[in-house]
């Protein structure tokens, strides 16, 4: 039976249960976490942990058994503080390796130019094989993004080495996009290039299109999408009738095979003041809404529960446990 790598080790994939397939649990600036740590804990590490243990285990009850941590290199990940939060709650997750940018890369990676095997691949591979940053927690996944600023050469750079990492260890990619400039179909195309089954790339924040003929072009080409940001609404984003019709339509079309549910949401971030954030937060962007909200509306549209098994159970199982370099 194929098994999935996760904070406590190995699982079975067929033990993973309801997955959420995006989802963040700190984000911080690793610079300003070193060295103004009151500026990215200004309540201290412990009561983060806090925090996430106890919103964490609100998603457990909630029905869902496995949460992926999308948060890769770049990002803000710190794999040590989750494997804290872990050791206090009985949910499996799937953290990430990859690297996060829209368009820039720090003078380590830009001062060795990809001369042969990119050092981005070798990073990616030893997160996968060795264990991120000495935690010893194997990454389950690859992240990239393509957002506003398109496929630059940066960009271009990095979703290879991804495309390399993952033909080399077997180990899913997922995406960031910007779904209304469509650069869904921009990954595809380095991954197909690049070799890569498209069966097992998550294209995601597709949710944020209600755009079915886009989704379907995404799904047709083998990948799975994801409707992953349900909660985030307002601000240009599709409200929840709007992202559960978009899902229901494309299960209605047979699609349900093709979809993956999540929230994106921050359990804890340093990117801005939590006094004061950027845009108006919905109080409903919790990683229990999809569990609470999200699948009685599907429901009440049609969507059956077999169709839902298949997003939040089914699906994730089959991309994540899709092992084997080639």
């Amino acid at each position: 039976m194929s098994q999935v790598e996760t904070v406590r080790g190995p699982v079975d994939v067929q033990s993973l249960g309801a997955t959420l397939m995006h989802e963040h649990i700190v984000n911080v600036t690793h610079e300003v976490a070193h060295d103004y740590p009151h500026l990215s804990w200004p309540e201290g590490r412990d009561a983060v942990v806090r925090s996430a243990v106890r919103q964490l285990q609100a998603v457990k009850e909630s029905g869902i058994d496995t949460v992926v941590d999308a948060t890769a290199f770049g990002h803000g990940r710190d794999v040590a503080l989750v494997k804290r939060v872990n050791e206090q709650v009985d949910i499996n997750i799937v953290v990430s390796t990859g690297y996060y940018t829209y368009g820039e890369a720090p003078f380590f990676v830009h001062l060795r130019p990809p001369a042969g095997r990119d050092v981005l691949v070798d990073m990616f591979v030893h997160d996968i094989r060795e264990g991120v940053a000495e935690t010893g927690v194997k990454a389950g996944l690859i992240k990239c993004a393509t957002d506003r600023p398109g496929m630059t050469p940066v960009i271009e750079r990095v979703l290879r080495a991804c495309a390399r990492a993952h033909r080399e260890t077997g180990v899913p990619i997922s995406t960031h996009t910007v779904a209304g400039d469509r650069n869904g179909l921009d990954q595809q195309r380095i991954f197909t290039e690049e070799g890569v089954d498209l069966t097992r790339v998550i294209i995601g924040h597709s949710g944020d299109s209600t755009d079915i003929e886009y989704l379907k072009r995404l799904m047709d080409a083998g990948s799975v999408i994801g409707a992953d940001r349900f909660g985030l609404y307002g601000e240009g984003f599709p409200d929840m009738q709007q992202r559960v019709a978009t899902v229901a339509r494309l299960c209605e079309l047979g699609y349900a095979d093709r979809i993956v549910l999540s929230h994106d949401y921050t359990i804890h971030t340093d990117w801005y003041d939590l006094a004061a954030p950027p845009i108006e937060m919905p109080a409903v962007w919790v990683q229990t809404h999809i569990s609470g909200d999200v699948l009685p509306a599907l429901r009440e549209h049609g969507v059956t529960d077999e169709q839902i098994d298949m997003m939040l159970v089914g699906n994730p199982a089959r991309v994540l446990g899709a092992r084997g370099g080639y």
